[in-house]
């Protein structure tokens, strides 16, 4: 005799085995953890200081 099956069970296990592939994908491809993030924005913060501190200025501009 066959063993019965849930179609509903097997097709919501398909759903969920999906749904965990597309998230392992997705964390490879995206995911930096809090502290690189925040180590790349202070990164891109000091290069932004940096630069606009070698900014001329013009003569019309008033000096603050």
């Amino acid at each position: 005799m066959a063993e019965i099956v849930n179609l509903r069970r097997v097709r919501k296990a398909k759903a969920r085995a999906e749904a965990e592939q597309k998230a392992a994908e997705n964390r490879t491809q995206f995911g930096r953890s809090k502290a690189e993030r925040e180590n790349a924005k202070a990164n891109t913060a000091l290069d932004e200081h940096r630069l606009d501190a070698h900014k001329r200025r013009s003569c019309d501009e008033p000096e603050d």
